[in-house]
């Protein structure tokens, strides 16, 4: 009897022993291997053995700020004025129109979703930046060809293999910003490099109004615009092979010290490094977790809106009965708007904790401004109307919050990359949609794109506040569980501290991780 009853104990102590080994496997604790960690692992080790003062990692960011955030906003001013020279064609010169126009502004956002998901898996076994520069100096030289040719095929081959070369660009710069600097600095650097986007709209306004006062006897003006931007292009490119870095890891920009001082900067935050192993079950996840796909939503949501806009903004203008040079000018206004937009959302993210209240902050406007656009369709009053076009371009801010987003709030390299190229190929869809969406047979006014815009924006408010009440309660719940881990363990909170660190660079995905906090 005796024996039966201990036989009984036994077994049910095993059970329990398996059931907390599988709970902490879950929760990425006892389990832990690192050695399929970060390439960090090899600079600082698991533990963090060097403490280095705030003034010291003050000065470390500001070095650090002089040369990514630089460079990365010069690779998206070039990046946004190449992909818009074709809004800048259209109306000076260009020889495509029509419904052939269209589908030359598609071809970009097709080449850009056919390679998404390969130059993001490539980018994951290279030298992140290298690859990010080459493709950079390859899209100048295909720009600069596009002055070479009058033919529809040649044009949509050119902005198929542009689409092709840029769609690295987004995701690249995502990771890098998320390796050296911590989730309450991530969103005010995206929005550094993002500004470009309303910025270029003002420097490619200026340039293009002044060629095209040139009469054409040897180039015509549209073919000088792509001729200058390519060159742009190529000079930016080498910029980037130089100084760029790729990760803390291995940056030339910094000396050894401050490389150890960089990655233990962001150790806390959990979010990892590089890691150049690609991982199944990491993709497996991002698959099923219902903010990934929320996300795409997202993209996708706000990204017809930017497809339309980004190519038809100037023939919207124009429609109001202004001349190809006035419209030149008076688009600029738009990208300043937009560029407050997009610093206001980046500061208020970092400084509030916050990633989907900006995104409403960058959307309502843009309602607004489409709702006055319709409401006064064929009314005199340009002012009016000008206005509107200016304020409907403040949901550009939405999708730099988007990629703030997701640096914050996912964990795991190959997780990351895989959720990074499923926003950009959502991104490329949203934008292939968008050209669509105002269709010449509805040309001046374009009602059915512009009520298209106002239903889609509000439909992205539901989902950012669903968004944020997920985030939030992942949060509940992962600070209840570690909770009852430091009860079950009796871990002091040095023993927490310890465990964190432990964990910061082991690779585990932010479901994996204990110890990781969403940011809302």
């Amino acid at each position: 009897m005796f024996s039966e009853t201990s036989v009984a104990k036994t077994r049910d102590e095993v059970e329990k022993s398996s059931q907390l080994e599988a709970y902490d496997e879950k929760l990425g604790l006892d389990s832990l291997d690192t050695s399929d960690g970060d390439a960090a692992l090899q600079l600082v080790g698991t533990q963090a053995t060097v403490h280095f003062s705030e003034e010291y990692n003050r000065k470390l960011r500001r070095k650090l700020d002089f040369v990514i955030p630089t460079i990365s906003a010069a690779v998206y001013f070039c990046q946004y004025l190449d992909k818009t020279s074709l809004n800048y064609a259209s109306i000076m010169g260009f020889p495509i129109i029509g419904q052939n126009y269209n589908l030359v502004s598609m071809a970009f956002y097709l080449g850009y979703l056919f390679w998404e998901f390969p130059t993001v898996y490539i980018s994951q076994k290279l030298r992140l930046a290298k690859y990010l520069g080459g493709n950079i100096v390859v899209w100048g030289i295909i720009l600069m060809l596009h002055a070479s040719t009058n033919n529809f095929g040649a044009f949509f081959a050119l902005r198929f293999l542009l689409g092709m070369c840029e769609s690295c660009v987004a995701p690249c710069l995502i990771l890098i910003i998320s390796m050296f600097y911590k989730k309450d600095e991530q969103a005010e650097r995206i929005a550094w490099f993002y500004i470009m986007n309303g910025l270029t709209q003002v420097f490619g306004g200026f340039v293009a109004y002044g060629i095209s006062f040139d009469n054409g006897k040897i180039l015509p003006p549209y073919k000088i615009i792509y001729i200058l931007l390519g060159a742009l292009a190529v000079v930016v490119g080498i910029i980037v092979l130089i100084w760029l870095p790729d990760s803390p890891v291995n940056a030339s920009i910094l000396t050894r010290e401050e490389r150890i001082a960089a990655l233990e900067r962001v150790r806390n935050d959990q979010g990892g490094t590089e890691n150049k192993k690609f991982k199944k079950d990491q993709v497996i996840e991002a698959l099923t977790d219902c903010r990934t796909w929320l996300i795409v939503l997202s993209t996708i949501l706000t990204s017809i809106p930017n497809g339309a806009l980004s190519n038809f903004s100037n023939i919207i203008v124009k429609s109001f009965g202004y001349t190809s040079k006035q419209t030149l000018i008076l688009s600029t206004p738009g990208g300043v708007i937009g560029s407050a937009m997009v610093i206001f959302c980046g500061w208020y993210s970092d400084k509030k904790g916050e990633r989907m209240i900006p995104i409403v902050f960058a959307l309502v406007p843009t309602i607004v401004g489409a709702a006055i656009l319709i409401g006064l369709n064929g009314s005199s009053n340009k002012g009016v109307l000008l206005f509107a076009t200016y304020i409907i371009g403040t949901f550009g801010s939405a999708l730099s919050t988007i990629y703030a987003y997701n640096a914050s709030n996912t964990s795991g390299h190959t997780k990351k990359v895989t959720i990074n190229a499923m926003t950009m190929a959502t991104f490329s869809i949203g934008n292939i949609i968008g050209t669509e969406i105002f269709q010449p047979k509805d040309a001046p006014a374009y009602i059915p794109g512009k009520t298209a815009i106002m239903v889609l924006l509000i439909v992205q408010l539901c989902v950012s506040f669903l968004l944020r009440w997920i985030n939030i309660r992942l949060n509940r719940k992962r600070k209840a569980q570690l909770e009852e881990e430091k009860a079950r363990r009796g871990w002091s909170d040095e023993d927490v501290q310890r465990e964190r660190e432990r964990h910061a660079f082991a690779d585990l995905t932010d479901r994996q991780n204990i110890f990781f906090i969403y940011t809302c």
